[in-house]
């Protein structure tokens, strides 16, 4: 064997240096020799390819960078500090009736400016709590708040400005006011100029000479005049609190407007004031002395006296709860708005009321006349306009709007509603017969209802009048409480609550809770509401929200865009049909005799408040639903009273002068038109009349106190001791006054029962520690909160509530 080196064979795969070396020369050609190239990087395959270097990653931040601080630079020398907006440009509003005629006008400017030095510091310092806390130590503006308002709008929680004080003055002394990118981007740039050119005093100052408050004041002096009637030097910090609140919702927050946002107004308000202590401008001790302090009512030129004031104040809030137009843009006036309203019914309305109620007044030998209210609203039941309203007897001296107020109870007027779901559900009483105009029931007062699992529930008839067994019919023409107690608990209260709800009240109507009483009218309805829900009964059953707009023009030449009414059908035409044919007997037989004074077929229901403090008619015709309210206010307190003995006589029901407010405005208001019949397609054996029930000839109130036919049981009467339902408010009477005894659901041939109720809650306790009594329709009293009390008012969208009014 050689001593000589043996060749070795390459291994697989693996290259000799030598070799490399040598391709790498070769490689390089003639002019490569004696140097040797790198090797090629290997190129970025598949998911590679799309993951950017970290050179890629610096080069695009380093642009940026240079873009961002370019495009500052370049938007900081182009946009310039313009001359200010001037609210000197702000135009009045037009409101017009149907027929093109004026209404109203609108849009003077209440506008004073101050020095700082007339703002007392604990209003500035309110305002600086409850917008800007930061506002002497931060930039002009907080990128972070605006990052966190755009991502808020964009996620749907709400227009969010993000805005200091600084871009808020920058946007209501020198911008317009729409949300569009344009604007943010001058205001960026406005503001940060703005912050090295002024002292943060002088923006302060701008800033509170500048907002918005409400009621039409601009600036913290004109609000301080507005809601306080003093100047703002003289502003305590419970009352610049208040104000500083109202920047974030100005009307809204007016709680005499709007008494039902109270809550909302005193969070915000006690917001301020912890916000105070946190930046140590207020002691904990001021602190805990302070009380809310309510504003007064709102003062307004003579220009909206008689019905224009409310009329123009209702269509405001009606365009600013459904988004039509927003509440500042409106503020700044150019709108010519024209309303649902017809002239010759409003002028009708306003006649029937001063021929009916209020000539019959003397408010000098009568303190109690001087309590009198009426409010009511007229509905054209085919197209849900509103035309005609009746708020008070003048905007200047009575401040609240009665067409449209939530706080006094509708009585008896509320129990169509609970017929009309009996028959859309195809209930049935207790023992297994359907309910229709002829059913029999047991109307023995103070018979627990039956059935109810919420504990017992015996209301009295008033003057406690037994009825024994009466129909479903002369049930309601007498307003017998005892049937409708029953007939709510047969019908299930939840599918009565729900019924209402689909006529047209709304469904935070004060006191609407599912509960035997709510056949008895606990619930605190506004006119207007209950005019709604009437309309749909004389609509066959057919709901669409009402409307007080026709159409809006912005300068007279730009149209704004109205939401779309939409049509349902609420209950079935039987149902509804079958209610309007039992509501005919009220009008022909029953307590609202005064009624046919409309000279046409109408069908209605009477119904009063607790202890008299509001009598109620809702009544229809085929071409026009119409509800009246007289009402009893203190025009100091504001408290709910009692109206015994007002017009010279021992009350007023709703057969009384409500029931004739009606009959004369619907006989003016439909002057011309021809008279047309209901047309009716009844529940199967509602067509047939079943014979009076036996004695019924001797219930009380044949005749009525006012002389005008309707029964006396519209009276009141007291308590009757027995226990609200399932906490809920008591149980008004009915319109003959009959107090709502109870019904086992069928006939008894033994008289009342002695059968006690379910025992599901107390027996027998006092029915006033549930909130009061309230007079059902005509007269038996009923226990009920919410009765009396002027804070709880509201409106479905609109301003409602009663607030202290001057006479």
């Amino acid at each position: 064997m050689s001593d000589e080196p043996q060749p070795q064979q390459p291994t697989p795969g693996w290259a000799s240096r030598e070799s490399l070396a040598a391709g790498a020369a070769q490689a390089a050609g003639p002019e490569g020799s004696g140097k040797q190239k790198k090797p090629k990087r290997p190129k970025r395959t598949g998911w590679g390819r799309l993951i950017p270097t970290w050179r890629m990653v610096l080069g695009t931040f380093l642009v940026g960078v240079l873009l961002l601080v370019g495009g500052f630079f370049l938007g900081y020398s182009l946009v310039q500090i313009p001359a200010a907006n001037a609210l000197a440009t702000k135009q009045a509003n037009v409101y017009l009736y149907a027929d093109g005629s004026v209404i109203a006008r609108d849009g003077e400017v209440n506008r004073e400016s101050v020095g700082l030095a007339r703002i007392s510091k604990d209003a500035q310092h309110a305002v600086l709590a409850a917008e800007d806390r930061d506002f002497y130590t931060e930039s002009a503006i907080d990128p972070m708040a605006m990052v966190r308002a755009g991502w808020n709008t964009a996620t749907g929680k709400g227009k969010q400005s993000g805005s200091t004080i600084t871009q808020q003055y920058v946007k209501n002394y020198y911008l317009a006011q729409e949300q569009t990118v344009t604007r943010k981007v001058k205001e960026f740039f406005i503001s940060i100029k703005l912050d090295r050119e002024k002292s943060k005093n002088e923006i302060l100052e701008g800033y509170l000479n500048t907002s918005f408050f409400g009621r039409g004041a601009y600036g913290i002096q004109a609000a301080a005049q507005a809601y306080y009637g003093i100047d703002a030097k003289d502003l305590t910090a419970g009352q610049g609190a208040y104000l500083a609140s109202l920047l974030n919702a100005p009307s809204q927050y007016d709680v005499v407007a709007h008494p039902e946002n109270r809550p909302a107004a005193e969070a915000r308000w006690n917001y301020v004031l912890d916000g105070m202590v946190k930046k140590g401008w207020l002691t904990q001790s001021e602190r805990a002395a302070q009380k809310f302090p309510a504003p007064r009512e709102s003062t307004v030129s003579t220009g909206m006296s008689g019905q224009r004031g409310y009329i123009v104040n209702i269509v405001k809030d009606y365009l600013i709860s459904n988004e039509i137009v927003d509440e500042e843009e409106l503020d700044r006036g150019g709108y010519r708005i024209t309303t649902t309203l017809q002239k010759d019914k409003q002028d009708a309305f306003v006649k029937a009321v001063d021929d009916k109620l209020m000539s019959q007044l003397d408010k000098k030998e009568r303190k109690v006349d001087t309590y009198v209210r009426a409010g009511g609203a007229s509905v054209d039941p085919e197209t849900g306009k509103v035309v005609a309203m009746y708020n008070g007897i003048d905007y200047v001296k009575q401040y609240t709007p009665n067409a449209t107020r939530r706080d006094f109870q509708v009585g008896s007027t509320f129990k169509p509603f609970v017929f009309t779901s009996a028959v859309e559900n195809h209930s049935e009483t207790q023992d297994g017969r359907v309910i229709n105009p002829n059913t029999i029931y047991d109307g023995t007062s103070e018979r627990p209802v039956q059935g109810w699992s919420g504990g017992r529930y015996a209301p009295e008839n008033e003057d406690h009048h037994d009825y024994g067994d009466i129909t479903v019919r002369e049930a309601t023409d007498k307003s017998v409480n005892a049937v409708y107690a029953q007939m709510a608990v047969d019908v299930g209260s939840d599918k009565v609550m729900q019924t209402a709800i689909d006529l047209g009240l709304s469904k935070n109507t004060p006191e609407l809770t599912p509960s035997p009483s709510i056949a008895l009218g606990v619930a605190t309805a506004s006119p207007l509401d209950m005019a709604e829900a009437y309309a749909t009964l004389a609509n066959h059953g057919r709901h669409g929200t009402y409307t007080l707009v026709e159409k809006v023009m912005k300068d007279g030449k730009h149209e704004v865009d109205l939401p779309e009414r939409r049509e349902r059908q609420a209950v079935s035409r039987e149902a509804a049909d079958t209610t309007t044919s039992v509501l005919r007997s009220v009008v022909q037989n029953g307590t609202a005799t005064a009624a046919q004074a409309a000279g046409r077929p109408a069908a209605g229901k009477t119904g009063t408040a607790e202890e008299d403090t509001a009598a109620w008619f809702a009544g229809y015709t085929p071409e026009l639903a119409t509800v009246v309210a007289v009402m009893g206010q203190d025009p100091e307190t504001a408290a709910h009273k009692s109206l015994y003995g007002a017009m010279g006589l021992a009350r007023i029901n709703g057969g009384g002068a409500p029931a004739e407010i009606w009959g004369q405005y619907t006989r003016d208001a439909l002057e011309g038109e021809p008279v047309t019949d209901f047309d009716l397609q009844l529940q199967t054996g509602a067509d047939v009349t079943a014979p009076p029930s036996a004695g019924s000839s001797d219930e009380p109130g044949s005749g009525d106190e006012s002389g005008t036919g309707a029964p006396e049981d519209e009276s009141g009467d007291e308590d009757s001791g027995t226990e609200t339902p399932g906490g809920s408010a008591g149980t008004p009477s009915d319109d003959t006054g009959q107090d709502g005894g109870t019904t086992t659901g069928g006939p008894t041939t033994g008289g009342a029962s002695t059968e006690p109720g379910p025992t599901g809650g107390a027996d027998g306790g006092d029915d006033s520690a549930n909130g009061g009594t309230t007079e059902g329709d005509d007269g038996g009293d009923t226990t009920g909160a919410g009765g009396g009390d002027p804070e709880t008012g509201t409106i479905a969208g609109l301003p409602t509530g009663p607030g202290r009014e001057r006479q």
